[in-house]
């Protein structure tokens, strides 16, 4: 097993008794949680095929006495754990899938793991796993103290593309819920009040004719030549697009062999912006494009709805409480030997002048409109439930999501140690949200507002059922 000694003294900074119990739970099961996170770590699941992560996470929860429900929502490998009764009804996200491609063992320099082609690049591995260490925790909090309430898990597979939290708010399973609280991995710790980029995703297939290239080319229509001309009116239409918007794409498929005319070719586009409305908008103009490449290729078309997610809505009120414990937590601490990693790592970094102290600092509280160059399905969440997050430094400052050096660190104790941060400041906030419901009807009030007397749900995915094979290639 696993042994990491306590890095934090629960009783400073003017924490309750009860919460530094709560906090002192957690350092108890410290190496518990950290074996949980290696093993999802070592299993390196893509989005809907998180059936050992999922598994391992609902028996720890199932252990401890919360109901399961699983393969909610047409996704296998999603769940919903309940514990308790009544109002509030206090959620917790949690998340498990890896990145494609970015395979690396726990060392401070780069090397592919040769058991294994993908990686946990966005840290997930934690995430679920401190995510699922505070809703046990808040659980015992509130048996032993006889509370009336709910403290709800969401297991959410398919983060990475898949939008699996979309599905799951689409279905209606969390309209009776009072508050949602997540976190991310992350290289520094924070807690404010922020939004994200809404972001639709898809699939656009073209069908061709194949011939021979050279000898009868006049009989073929190149379904690579539908794409490139796509891909020529996506790259011209970037100068009429609103400003913050984000175009990203991928040929996933361009044909066999030089000499056959493509029958078949893919490209998978990904866009982006501040606002739903304007993804929708884009979207749409995309979908033309494709169409009329289709059109002047003599190639036809149909396109597949891969993802799509909203904005993150801010909620200061919850914000603002989730900061207060977070501060009073504080950050991660570095031993000898992670020092050692950590400044053996930054020679990777282009530049490696990064201040390793930060990663025991807590950046200030920021309220901003600003949306932050990253997307995530909880978006959606937060736009039916007033919801929260906070980001603590699993990896080493400076370093970037969806790099080799964040894998390298999500397998090592750095990386367990922000987990628990968050697991802590997760905790003490659900105890807040429950022992003061006047906080969460605030922030209600706060989200009708933000929200619109107009504002009306519609996921950009669409109707259809999840894409369970999307990371199938």
């Amino acid at each position: 097993m696993l042994i990491i000694a306590p890095f934090y003294l629960a009783a400073q900074n003017g924490l309750t008794d009860e919460k530094n119990k709560v906090i002192q739970s957690l350092e108890s099961e410290q190496a518990q949680w950290s074996e949980t996170a290696q093993k999802i770590w070592n299993y390196a699941e893509l989005g809907y095929q998180e059936t050992k992560s999922s598994a391992l996470l609902i028996e720890h929860l199932a252990g401890a006495g919360f109901k399961v429900d699983e393969a909610v929502a047409g996704m296998p490998t999603a769940f919903v754990a309940s514990y308790g009764e009544g109002h509030p009804v206090i959620g917790i996200l949690a998340e498990f899938d890896a990145l494609p491609g970015v395979s690396q063992e726990a060392v401070p320099y780069r090397k592919e793991r040769k058991d294994c082609a993908s990686g946990h690049a966005c840290g997930h591995h934690l995430f679920g796993t401190g995510s699922t260490a505070a809703a046990i925790a808040v659980k015992k909090w509130l048996q032993q103290n006889n509370i009336t309430g709910t403290i709800r898990l969401y297991g959410t597979p398919a983060e990475e593309g898949g939008s699996g939290k979309v599905y799951m708010v689409r279905e209606g399973l969390f309209d009776d819920v009072d508050a949602v609280l997540h976190w991310h991995p992350g290289s520094s710790n924070n807690a404010s009040a922020a939004s994200c980029l809404a972001i639709k995703s898809a699939l656009f297939k073209f069908h061709g004719v194949s011939a021979h290239a050279a000898g009868a080319p006049w009989r073929g229509r190149s379904a690579l030549d539908g794409v490139e001309a796509m891909n020529d009116m996506i790259n011209l239409m970037r100068e009429h697009v609103p400003d913050m918007t984000r175009i990203h794409y991928v040929i996933t498929s361009g044909g066999e062999a030089p000499n056959v005319v493509p029958e078949y070719a893919e490209v998978n586009y990904y866009v982006r912006h501040p606002e739903m409305k304007v993804v929708h908008e884009i979207f749409e103009r995309m979908v033309k494009a494709a169409e009329g490449a289709a059109l002047g290729t003599g190639t036809s078309l149909d396109y597949e709805v891969t993802g799509g997610s909203y904005n993150l809505l801010p909620n200061e009120t919850l914000a603002q409480e989730m900061y207060k414990n977070l501060e009073q937590i504080g950050g991660v601490k570095y031993d000898d030997a992670e020092l050692a990693f950590a400044r053996e790592l930054i020679k990777s970094y282009p530049e490696t002048d990064v201040d390793l102290g930060a990663a025991a600092n807590v950046g200030p509280f920021i309220v901003t409109d600003q949306a932050y160059p990253y997307s995530t399905d909880v978006g959606d969440v937060s736009w039916i439930v007033p919801t929260t997050g906070l980001g603590a430094a699993t990896w080493v400052p400076g370093t970037g999501a969806h790099s080799w050096q964040a894998v390298a660190a999500g397998g090592t104790t750095i990386g367990k140690k922000g987990m628990m941060v968050a697991a802590k400041t997760i905790a003490c906030t659900a105890i807040d949200l429950f022992r003061n419901p006047s906080i969460v009807e605030k922030a209600k009030i706060e989200l009708a507002e933000r929200q619109g007397k107009s504002f009306k749900y519609e996921a950009l995915i669409g109707d259809g059922p999840p894409n369970l094979n999307y990371r199938d290639k």
